[in-house]
C-alpha cells in the first residue's frame, strides 16, 4: 500500500484533495465534503500511477530510485491492477456522491486530462493544456454540483494554478527530459524562462483570487509566495507553489466568511 501511494505522487495528490475538501465545505458541510474529497483522491491516484507506468523506461534510464517501479518496491502488473479496480470505483464515488451527473462527470473530465497529458501531451508545445482544463474542470465540478453558476474568477483561478503546477514540476528534471527528447513547452523555453513564467504565473493567480474578495494577508502572502517561487531551486518550486496556493484558498475562503457560493457572482 506505501509503495502504490507513493507511486500516486503523493504530495500533489494530497494538496489537490485537501483544496478539494476546503472548497466542498465552503458549500456543503464536512460530510459530503469528505465523500467529495475521496472522489478526488480516487481520480488523483489514476493520474498518478498512470504517469509512472508510463514513464517507467525513462525513469529506468535516469535511475530515478525514488520511485516504486524503478526501485523494485511496486511492479508493473500491481500497478497496472490497481488502476484497473479503481478506474470503476472513481467513476461510481464520482457520478454518483455529492457531485452528481454534472459535476462528477466534469471533474472526471479533469482526470482523463491528467491521463491525457501523460501519455500525449507531456512531449508537445501544448503541455499547459490538459492541467489548464484540468484544474479549471476541478474547482468548477464542485461548485456546478450546487447548481451555481461557476464564476469566471474561479475557472481563471483553476487555469492559472494549473499551468503554473505544470512549469514548476518539470523543472526539476527539465535537463534530463531534453536528453530523453520529451519537449513540452517549459522544456522548449527553458529553465529561465519557466521560472520566470511561473511566478508570474502565481502573482496572475493571487490577483485573480484577490479580485473575487479583495483581502490584504492573500495579497502579500501570493506575492510573497510568487517571489519565493522565483528564487527556489529547482527542487523546492514546485512545493512553494503548492503551499502558497493552499494557503491563497484558506485566505479566500474565511474572508468570504467560508462560503463561496457569496463570491460566486
Amino acid at each position: 500500500m506505501r509503495s502504490l501511494l507513493r507511486a500516486s505522487h503523493l504530495g500533489p495528490t494530497l494538496a489537490v484533495t485537501l483544496v478539494s475538501f476546503l472548497l466542498a465545505t465552503a458549500l456543503w458541510w464536512e460530510g459530503p465534503a469528505y465523500f467529495i474529497s475521496i472522489g478526488v483522491f480516487l481520480g488523483q491516484l489514476l493520474v498518478g500511477w498512470t504517469n509512472d507506468l508510463n514513464d517507467y523506461q525513462d525513469d529506468l534510464k535516469h535511475n530515478r530510485m525514488g520511485k516504486p517501479l524503478v526501485s523494485g518496491e511496486l511492479t508493473k502488473t500491481s500497478l497496472l491492477r490497481a488502476v484497473k479496480i479503481t478506474t470503476p470505483i472513481t467513476v461510481v464515488v464520482n457520478l454518483f456522491g455529492p457531485l452528481g451527473i454534472k459535476g462528477g462527470s466534469l471533474y472526471l473530465f479533469g482526470v482523463g486530462m491528467g491521463v491525457a497529458y501523460n501519455f500525449y501531451f507531456k512531449s508537445t508545445v501544448l503541455s499547459p493544456l490538459p492541467y489548464a482544463l484540468a484544474f479549471a474542470a476541478f474547482v468548477s465540478s464542485i461548485v456546478i454540483a450546487t447548481d451555481q453558476n461557476v464564476p469566471i474568477w474561479l475557472v481563471l483561478a483553476g487555469a492559472l494554478f494549473g499551468v503554473a503546477a505544470h512549469f514548476a514540476n518539470v523543472l526539476k528534471d527539465l535537463d534530463q527530459d531534453l536528453t530523453s527528447g520529451i519537449k513540452g513547452l517549459p522544456q522548449r523555453l527553458g529553465k529561465n524562462k519557466t521560472r520566470v513564467i511561473c511566478g508570474a504565473l502565481l502573482i496572475a493567480l493571487t490577483l485573480t483570487l484577490n479580485s473575487a474578495n479583495p483581502n490584504q494577508v492573500l495579497l502579500i502572502v501570493g506575492l510573497i509566495g510568487a517571489a519565493l517561487t522565483t528564487l527556489s531551486s529547482s527542487k523546492w518550486i514546485f512545493k512553494v507553489l503548492m503551499i502558497t496556493a493552499i494557503v491563497d484558498v484558506i485566505l479566500l475562503l474565511e474572508a468570504a466568511g467560508t462560503q463561496i457560493g457569496s463570491i460566486a457572482v
